[in-house]
């Protein structure tokens, strides 16, 4: 597949829609539509830069965009632990291959969850939606040295998503700092059965992904493509 640099955010998202999928940035050998390291954007000629503050151009901005303005896309910490977007359309093969077919309870009756994830999962399911420093409160975790670990394993499995941004606030009320990533069940972000509901098996939703990788990047490797797949 002839790959098209965006020069913009409405571009960018046309081209995830035609891919399916990508990661957030750098391709780690698999497939990225912006195809390098914000380290190494200086030295690249694209007309999408990093860290410039554009809400058209600047890709950084892009992974909230999609989350605040479109409903096709989810974004999180799906592929090498590191950010990715999942079109609606391919959701439900990840989460085929992520899941494994379990519930949450399933997976941490089978040892697949930490009492950590356990903990910030239930939260946020009771809560619908919380922001990160929510979390720590609600929970006492602000000093529990795993949160990012558990966080991120959870974003993984396909248990929680991002789901947009919340300020945080002082005790007057009033926002401060950087914003805080907000999460929720990949089942209140698409609020839609229907991803939930085609339920496929986990060997064909594996095949069919491998395949896509390999049209988006026919060099990828077999033990790369695998860990891409099952996380």
């Amino acid at each position: 597949m002839e790959q098209r640099i965006p020069n913009n955010f409405g571009e960018f998202c046309d081209e995830l829609l035609k891919c399916g999928f990508s990661l957030g940035g750098g391709s780690k050998g698999i497939y990225a539509i912006i195809p390098y390291d914000w380290k190494e954007q200086e030295f690249l000629d694209y007309p999408a830069k990093w860290h410039t503050g554009d809400p058209e151009t600047d890709p950084w901005e892009w992974r909230m965009r999609v989350l605040e303005e479109r409903s096709e896309f989810a974004y999180a910490k799906v592929f090498f632990n590191v950010s990715g977007y999942i079109t609606k359309e391919w959701y439900p093969y990840f989460l085929s291959v992520r899941r494994h077919g379990k519930s949450f309870e399933e997976a941490y009756n089978d040892g697949e969850i930490s009492q950590t994830a356990k903990k910030i999962y239930e939260l946020v399911s009771d809560n619908k939606r919380l922001a990160v420093h929510e979390i720590k409160q609600l929970g006492g975790l602000e000093k529990c040295k795993d949160f990012d670990k558990a966080l991120t394993g959870l974003q993984m499995k396909m248990y929680l998503t991002m789901c947009g941004r919340a300020p945080k606030l002082n005790k007057n009320g009033e926002p401060y700092g950087w914003t805080s990533t907000v999460f929720c069940t990949p089942e209140v972000f698409w609020n839609d059965e229907a991803v939930f509901s085609r339920t496929i098996p986990e060997a064909e939703a594996a095949e069919t992904i491998g395949q896509q990788v390999l049209k988006l990047n026919p060099e990828a490797s077999e033990r790369k493509i695998k860990k891409f797949i099952f996380g």
